[in-house]
């Protein structure tokens, strides 16, 4: 008999975000729209391409792997910790979920959200000079100070498999991948 997975399989979605500018920060919404291979309905970071401006700028033709960006707000309560003041958007983040491991989950994973939308995890979302920017000395302390697990705490990236409202207070429930365990990559 396999061993149960020792990550959590089922959280709650505590806030979402969205912004139709490129602006680091995201205001709350009351809810946001989920497109099927497109992203969050109005985002900026939404579309088939990639829309991250650094690397869109380069090849603008890669597929957009960072469509949404899922971050714990555990998160922020470390951040606040030591000392900063991070709330929901804040670090560009479209969708909240408490009680998900989330930089832990395997590639490929499925995170449904709502009564109806699927996003599959693609990546780790990496820190960037963006993050200092908005509060200076936040890029170190979003670095791992593991020597096992995820080498950062930025919350992940995925890519909209099945559309949906997703709103504060749904459900979010992880659906591993049959294949074998795939750490998340940096995006």
């Amino acid at each position: 008999m396999p061993k149960p997975h020792p990550l959590s399989l089922e959280g709650t979605v505590v806030a979402v975000a969205a912004d139709r500018g490129h602006h680091f920060s995201k205001p709350p919404q009351d809810r946001i729209v989920l497109e099927e291979g497109h992203g969050v309905q109005g985002d900026a970071h939404a579309g088939s391409f990639v829309r991250h401006r650094y690397l869109a700028r380069r090849q603008p033709r890669l597929p957009n792997l960072r469509q949404v960006h899922l971050i714990p707000p555990e998160l922020f309560a470390s951040l606040s910790d030591a000392g900063f003041q991070v709330a929901a958007g804040d670090l560009g983040e479209n969708i909240t979920t408490a009680g998900l491991d989330l930089e832990r989950m395997p590639l490929g994973t499925l995170i449904e959200l709502g009564p109806a939308a699927i996003v599959e995890l693609t990546g780790l979302r990496t820190r960037c000079v963006l993050i200092d920017r908005f509060q200076a000395g936040l890029k170190r302390q979003v670095l791992s100070s593991a020597e096992t697990g995820p080498p950062f705490k930025c919350g992940v990236l995925g890519v909209v498999r099945v559309g949906g409202a997703v709103a504060p207070g749904h459900r979010a429930r992880v659906r591993f991948p049959i294949s074998s365990f795939v750490e998340l990559p940096p995006l």
